[in-house]
């Protein structure tokens, strides 16, 4: 089977280690052969790869990285809507769904001749349940908010594919976060992040801009080897309690993943198979957990100015089934100082930029954030191939935020001393660490007076940013 694994822009080469990652995992090979295909040279929103069907379960339980799974049906050459028509209802979708279950269709495209996306997607979808009504005598009902099943195509200028989405809600969320408050940073890319500094359990890491936890949260369920998918895989059984605001009551055991509503997984031999993924995962996890038996010994912390998003985060951290309380304050981060018996560590942070600093209040009012000018629905949340289209409409709306936003940041001189004093600060107490930034800030190494040692580009949903890396020198 060919699979297409989205991912945010800028991370395809983290997404291809980690694919090749799972593919080396034991059960993973069980399955079957896999074979993934070379790593783009250039962003492509996501990696290419061959493997069984029942790859599928691994992918969606395993990859952090990923915002979807996607498994190829068929590609054919087209000219006119018709030729969509005709290739979707030659597919023999009743051997994947029934027309009980509900449907959604989205189509995206890179240079395609034809003038409406809307009038594809209506010819896709009208082929599909045209066919589930000759044979079934029912249609599917369309569902565009929470389906059962979703399917995806992707044209460009002379070929369009179709796909079913393995993944159903989007991977990025896990189903331990409270939604409450402003947009966060979403976990896949905290995760891809984190694979990208090179960070490793061994190490200690902090974030004196916390906010909720993401990148704190993503790298302590690494080092517990905890599935991103675990809650959503109903691991935990009866223990788990994801938030009620965790993007919506869907994304529980009780949803799953989308493969669970396709027709070919419920057989006995897949069943069997996702059971064996879910125990092995389950055994790894326990023997983590004597390595590392709580909060402290993770080596991982984090501060935050704001006492409401601390409360947030501790919160989080005990919905992703991590073990105790997190180690966190409210502390400006001017005041942070270096984890007790940690000269050398990572840190990392995606700080609020533009915004008024405020030690108890809150945000200040009107104020701005990367995140919440990225949104919480993202194009990769839909599909990510269409490279080209997506990447323009990126830029052009990362300019017009970006412009905002400095416009702001030269209303706001408090914001533009705090960077002065931070990039002080980390030359004054943390000598011999590594420090990454996150920001939609291009200016930021001279804001903060530092010379950065590497800058990566990124998308944060439409904005296009940076991950700035300074190594910082031990006083002599």
């Amino acid at each position: 089977m060919r699979f297409f694994v989205v991912c945010p822009g800028g991370l395809e080469l983290a997404l291809a280690q980690e694919l090749a990652s799972i593919a080396q995992r034991a059960d993973s090979k069980a399955l079957g052969a896999w074979v993934i295909d070379p790593t783009p040279t250039s962003p492509t929103g996501g990696v290419g790869l061959a493997a069984p069907l029942s790859a599928a379960m691994a992918l969606n339980l395993h990859s952090r990285i990923a915002s979807r799974v996607l498994l190829q049906m068929a590609e054919s050459a087209y000219r006119q809507e018709d030729d969509l028509y005709k290739l979707a209802s030659g597919l023999a979708w009743e051997e994947w769904f029934s027309s009980k279950q509900t449907l959604r269709v989205d189509v995206t495209a890179h240079r395609s001749p034809l003038k409406s996306l809307n009038f594809a997607t209506l010819k896709i979808k009208d082929a599909i349940v045209d066919r589930l009504r000759d044979v079934t005598g029912d249609r599917p009902s369309i569902d565009t908010a929470f389906p059962d099943v979703r399917v995806q195509a992707h044209l460009t200028a002379t070929h369009v594919t179709i796909y079913l989405d393995t993944s159903g809600e989007a991977l990025f969320k896990r189903g331990w976060r409270d939604e409450k408050g402003d947009a966060p940073l979403k976990e896949n890319l905290a995760a891809g992040i984190l694979s990208i500094t090179g960070w490793k359990p061994s190490q200690t890491l902090f974030d004196p801009m916390c906010g909720s936890g993401t990148f704190l949260i993503e790298a302590a369920q690494i080092a517990l080897a905890i599935p991103p998918g675990a809650i959503r895989a109903g691991m935990y059984g009866d223990d788990a309690k994801p938030s009620r605001l965790a993007y919506r009551p869907l994304v529980t055991s009780a949803h799953g993943f989308g493969f669970q509503r396709l027709k070919p997984f419920s057989q006995a031999a897949e069943q069997q198979r996702w059971a064996g993924l879910k125990e092995a995962a389950l055994n790894e996890m326990l023997e983590k957990r004597k390595q590392f038996p709580d909060a402290q010994s993770l080596g991982i912390s984090g501060g935050d100015i704001n006492e409401r998003l601390v409360a947030m985060f501790k919160g989080n951290w005990q919905r992703a089934q991590l073990p105790g309380t997190p180690i966190t304050r409210q502390i400006d981060a001017l005041a942070s100082k270096p984890p007790t018996g940690a000269p050398h560590g990572v840190m990392l942070l995606n700080p609020p930029y533009g915004e008024r600093l405020v030690i108890k209040g809150g945000r200040g009012q009107g104020s701005v954030s990367d995140d919440e000018v990225a949104g919480t629905e993202q194009p990769e949340d839909r599909f990510a191939h269409n490279l080209e289209t997506g990447r323009q409409s990126a830029k052009r709306s990362s300019r017009e935020s970006l412009k905002k936003l400095q416009a702001q940041e030269e209303q706001d001189p408090h914001f533009v001393e705090f960077l002065r004093q931070f990039g002080q600060h980390l030359k004054d107490a943390y000598g011999g660490w590594n420090v990454f930034v996150l920001t939609a800030d291009m200016a930021l190494p001279g804001q903060l007076r530092i010379k950065e040692s590497k800058r990566t580009p990124l998308f944060n949903g439409p904005l296009e940013c940076r991950l700035f890396k300074f190594e910082m020198h031990q006083k002599t």
